[in-house]
């Protein structure tokens, strides 16, 4: 355990410590023999902090918390006592036991934070099978977490978890991310390292769900390192049983075993042993054609699961052992497996029908109070009747108001005229302010970019090409943020920075595209005038996206040309274009058309001069890559 994680579970242990002893000290006249009353504190602050902690110091504190509270004098009248000692019961695997302390669990009338802690403890102990959420308890989940939504609990958190939890053990992973998102967001201590942690291990087995092998991979490293930043020994070796997963993707069987023998020794040592940590194991044998210890895990996952999860059954698991009987040539055995394990899943999925089924009641119930609704707005009807009779009353005197409205507005609408020209006068200037405010949309962007190349070379530990690169980075830098003060610059310029720019993305992407930039014949580059950094979010996004992955040398190629008073420019790359598979790139793509599109409106079309752009995605025509046409007027110095 690091400084930070032991430093948090000494703050923790000495504050219970310090309120119990000032509790003691406080001697009463009857005092006796008798036990002290428990201590004044937030216990749901205290709570909530303990999800800060690893999981031997989080531990440690609910074992001290429910030793001080055990030995008070109003113990058994106290909600945290048996909240603690629930906690107590589920560290020790005493599932019943600690659901009957969090029943005891009352506080005082209208508390309403402890009535939600006491649900959200009931209801996590009937999640915790990892199997199939039934659909009576779905509904029990939705409705305590729009309660806490309603009350504003600080533990509407939890909820969130909840049903990202029960999202995924019914395999819908999309809504099980969009909770995920929810539970991270909301939670007082996101920027803690545990509860990041706790976030890359949910992010990770729902990239694993879409077998989306780099980020596994990614979510698994940081959250190692996060489990090795605390000492968290539980998360360090779940890494190991994730890292199995990855290497099965990469079809190094043999390493995936290791690690799914270190993650569940690991377990095994530490009385923590799950059904699913047989199934990850016998997997893991499968995968490495070792057939009968895959058989024998397999079973082992399916007795524990009904064991310990009050004879539910997980259909999954009888996926891998229908697979191992197959490979091991024993149809009969499989053939069997699979009838039982049918069964099974019909009975989920009739289970999940009955979610429907009372999501359909619910609609039920809201158009029986819309009926309900519409007979009182009748009601209402026939009071505005009588209603209506008395406003012929008031009709008179509103007519006179009306008038004097009337004549308060003629006079207004004079003024207006009067300050209409005054408006008109000050349209320009806003238009130019506005442009200067679309161009600095961009600027940041760029900077943001060039330094993250800078980053990567410094993370290389190429101290010389960082120099250089810095040095080309700082004057490029400073002509960018001098053109950033003009509306327009002259094109040799333009054309200057834009290779500067090429050439500082070439020393990070070395080898990977060549570039080429060219002037017509008939441009004069130092009487033409363009706005600055036009042409530089396309060519961004050509080499950061369109030849990211490519199998072969890109070929980036920008040029100008003149044509009919109008500057044609062409930004033309061979990458692998514009695909339906990469959203975050097609989103980059658009942003830099919107930017373009409003600078152009701002400059140009606001000024009845013709201005336009277009980007076509040369797939459609067989080659590869897109092809950016610009048009803008053209404008001499």
């Amino acid at each position: 355990m690091n400084a930070r994680a032991a430093f948090a579970v000494i703050s923790v242990l000495t504050l219970l410590f310090i309120a119990s002893c000032k509790d003691k000290e406080k001697p009463g006249k009857d005092q006796g023999n008798a036990l002290p009353a428990a201590p004044r504190k937030d216990y749901l602050s205290l709570i909530i902090s303990l999800d800060t902690l690893s999981s031997a110091g989080m531990k440690s504190a609910t074992y001290r918390e429910d030793s001080l509270l055990r030995h008070t004098a109003d113990s058994n009248v106290n909600p945290f006592y048996h909240y603690f000692r629930g906690r107590y019961y589920n560290l020790e695997r005493q599932r019943d036991s600690a659901i009957a302390e969090y029943k005891k669990m009352a506080g005082p009338k209208g508390d309403v934070e402890v009535e939600l802690l006491k649900t959200y403890s009931l209801l996590d102990n009937s999640t915790a099978n990892g199997t199939m959420v039934e659909g009576a308890l779905m509904n029990d989940i939705l409705a305590a977490m729009k309660k806490a939504e309603g009350a504003h609990s600080r533990l509407t958190y939890r909820f969130y978890d909840l049903m990202a939890k029960a999202y995924y053990q019914n395999h819908n992973e999309k809504e099980s991310l969009e909770y995920t998102e929810r539970y991270y967001k909301s939670h007082p201590y996101k920027s803690h390292p545990v509860i990041r942690q706790r976030y890359y291990d949910i992010s990770f087995m729902l990239a694993s769900r879409g077998d989306d092998y780099d980020k596994m991979l990614l979510y698994n490293v940081q959250a190692r390192d996060l489990a090795k930043s605390i000492g968290d020994s539980m998360a360090i070796a779940r890494s190991y049983d994730n890292l199995s997963q990855v290497y099965a993707r990469q079809g190094q069987s043999e390493k995936g075993l290791e690690c799914s023998k270190i993650f569940f020794n690991y377990l095994k040592k530490t009385n923590n042993l799950q059904a699913y940590a047989y199934n990850n194991l016998a997997t893991s044998f499968i995968r490495n054609n070792q057939l009968d210890s895959a058989i024998h895990y397999y079973k082992e996952a399916i007795a524990l699961a009904k064991k310990r999860e009050n004879g539910k059954e997980d259909p999954n698991y009888y996926k891998g052992l229908i697979e191992a009987y197959k490979k091991k040539g024993d149809y009969a055995e499989a053939m069997e497996t699979a009838d039982y394990a049918f069964s099974v899943e019909i009975d989920h999925i009739k289970q999940i029908e009955a979610v429907k089924v009372a999501e359909i009641q619910t609609k039920y119930e809201a158009e029986k109070k819309d009926r309900n609704i519409a007979e009182l707005s009748s009601r209402n009807a026939l009071n505005e009747k009588v209603i209506r009779q008395q406003r012929w009353t008031l009709a008179l005197a509103s007519l006179v108001f009306i008038g004097i409205l009337l004549f308060f507005y003629i006079i207004h609408r004079q003024y207006r005229l009067k300050e209409k020209n005054k408006m008109l006068q000050l349209e320009n200037s806003r238009l130019n302010i506005e442009q200067k405010l679309l161009q600095a949309q961009l600027n940041p962007h760029f900077i943001f970019n060039s330094i993250a190349n800078l980053q990567s070379l410094v993370a290389s530990g190429d101290t010389k090409e960082s120099v250089r690169y810095l040095s080309a980075f700082s004057g490029l830098l400073r002509s960018v943020l001098e053109q950033s003060r003009r509306d327009f610059i002259n094109l040799e310029e333009e054309v200057t920075s834009l290779k500067n720019y090429l050439q500082l993305q070439q020393m990070r992407f070395a080898g990977i595209f060549d570039y080429q930039v060219t002037v017509a014949a008939d441009l004069y580059p130092e009487d033409i005038l363009i706005p600055p950094m036009l042409v530089q979010p396309f060519v961004e996004n050509a080499i950061e996206h369109g030849f990211r992955n490519i199998q072969y040398k890109g070929m980036l190629r920008v040029s100008f040309s003149a044509e009919n008073n109008q500057v044609i420019i062409l930004v033309d790359d061979n990458g692998k274009g514009l695909t339906s598979k990469e959203e975050n790139p097609q989103k980059k793509r658009s942003l830099a058309g919107i930017i373009l599109k409003e600078r152009l409106e701002a400059l140009f079309k606001s000024n009845g001069q013709e201005a336009n752009f277009n980007i076509e995605n040369k797939d459609n025509n067989g080659t590869h890559g897109v092809t950016v046409r610009i048009v803008i007027p053209e404008i001499k110095d």
